[in-house]
């Protein structure tokens, strides 16, 4: 996925910026950056952070930056931030999101504009750099900004940082959080608000839905009213967002322990204990055995020193090792136990069928498993939130195609919860992983535990519904 931190300030903002960019890497993606502004102009580092914590490797740059004004990003593949020259100025800009329509942008700006593009290491433009030309076309920063709003297809949530200040705007359906941080001398702007209470900021507000501000040392400037339509995207709150976050004023662990909880009403399974596959799924767990009056315990406990989230590699026996190496099972609890695991989700399954296997090569009698979402059977169209290359990876897809005996079957009705479809394909998925049981999180339970509205938050993993 990605994140974003800014910073303006009356001081140099540097130790913000790093520490609140640092916040936003748990979202586990492959590049990180800093840039500041003074004036001399700006100041850019970028590093690959695949195999090293963002801190290692940023802790020197910044003794060599200095501003009071800064944008810092955690990034899916493209370097980032850039730096722009056009005729609205210089300026520095990162952005997070999904571009679905990139080709048919492209084609228009070389036709229109002539406009130039550099290529990245794989051979796709940079959705930065596009997003950035087509800002420059406009007579203004907000007009470019809206411009870019209205002409994706998917969502892009970005920051600016120009001589007037930091624009931020949230992408057109709100589909990822953006939020204004205050204290002395000081506002920031994050998408993870954990960046706050340990850098003395205290929340203002959470920008609207294709909201545009422009935020300086001493005030905030809203350049584009909110729109109306939020379409929030739930899984920020079941697995990638970071417990300590708010988004939409709904905390991140709270929802979880909801999540569990309402697992735990609607199963009747008899176990020896309760727990999460760490560590999106601990928090689920909690709020399942609290419910359920089962003991939580820890059967596999985490090794976070040097393995990163085991979905950033490309290579699936790489993510494997990883999902392998920093799991480390705790026999006590697993020998001759019933276990009831919950889990954020299962996207394709690969890694937890070994996960499962080393519990009963540690002699566990059952394994049950309760995901906090239903079966995932739609690929995201609005974020980068999987690395897989087919929509057919996904766990629930590969038993659609199963029972169908073809790829090219439809899909909706194993949505359906209360389908005899729907039933077959959990089967399927269970006999895949070898698991005991096997029952996902009904779709209102989860909007229930998110306690937002249905149609202001995003299903589309799930139901196929935009």
């Amino acid at each position: 996925m990605g994140g974003l931190f800014g910073v303006v300030s009356k001081d140099d903002c540097t130790q913000d910026l790093f520490y609140g960019t640092d916040y936003h890497t748990h979202l586990g993606t492959r590049r990180g950056g800093l840039a500041t502004l003074n004036k001399n102009g700006f100041i850019r580092f970028i590093h690959n952070i695949e195999n090293a914590q963002f801190r290692s490797k940023f802790e020197d740059d910044i003794y060599k930056m200095s501003g009071t004004m800064g944008i810092g990003c955690i990034s899916d593949m493209e370097d980032q931030p850039l730096l722009i020259s056009s005729h609205l100025g210089n300026y520095a800009i990162v952005t997070v999101g999904k571009i679905n329509n990139s080709k048919e942008l492209i084609k228009d700006a070389f036709i229109r504009r002539s406009t130039h593009f550099s290529e990245m290491s794989d051979g796709q433009i940079n959705p930065t750099e596009l997003i950035a030309a087509i800002i420059s076309q406009e007579a203004t920063f907000e007009d470019g900004i809206r411009r870019a709003q209205e002409l994706i297809s998917g969502s892009s949530t970005l920051l600016l940082l120009t001589k007037s200040g930091v624009y931020a705007a949230r992408d057109r359906y709100g589909r990822t959080s953006l939020n204004i941080g205050e204290k002395e001398g000081s506002y920031c702007i994050t998408m993870e608000t954990c960046a706050f209470p340990n850098l003395g900021y205290r929340f203002k507000y959470e920008l609207g839905p294709s909201e545009i501000i422009l935020l300086k040392p001493d005030k905030i400037e809203q350049k584009a009213k909110p729109g109306n339509k939020l379409q929030i995207c739930s899984f920020l709150y079941i697995y990638y967002g970071y417990p300590a976050s708010y988004y939409e004023n709904r905390n991140v662990e709270m929802v979880r322990n909801r999540c569990g909880a309402n697992l735990a009403k609607r199963d009747t399974v008899k176990v020896d204990l309760v727990a999460g596959i760490p560590d999106s799924g601990t928090s689920h767990a909690i709020g399942y055995a609290n419910q359920a009056k089962i003991p939580y315990s820890r059967p596999f406990v985490k090794y976070t020193p040097t393995w990163p989230r085991s979905f950033m590699p490309q290579n699936q026996e790489t993510r494997n090792l990883v999902a392998q190496m920093k799991l480390i099972p705790i026999r006590e609890f697993i020998k001759e136990k019933r276990l009831l695991f919950c889990e954020d989700s299962i996207v394709r399954g690969t890694q937890l069928r070994g996960t499962i296997q080393r519990l009963y090569d540690n002699e566990a009698l059952e394994v049950h498993m309760r995901p906090a979402c239903p079966p995932l059977i739609y690929s995201c169209k609005f974020l980068n939130f999987s690395q897989s290359r087919s929509e057919l990876d996904l766990a629930g897809r590969r038993a659609i195609r199963e029972l169908e005996g073809k790829e090219n079957a439809a899909v909706a009705p194993y949505a359906d919860e209360n389908s005899d479809k729907y039933n077959a394909m959990v089967d399927k998925i269970r006999e895949h992983l070898n698991l005991t049981s096997l029952k996902y999180q009904r779709l209102q339970d989860m909007i229930e535990a998110i306690d937002l509205p249905e149609e202001k938050v995003c299903t589309y993993c799930w139901s196929g519904k935009e």
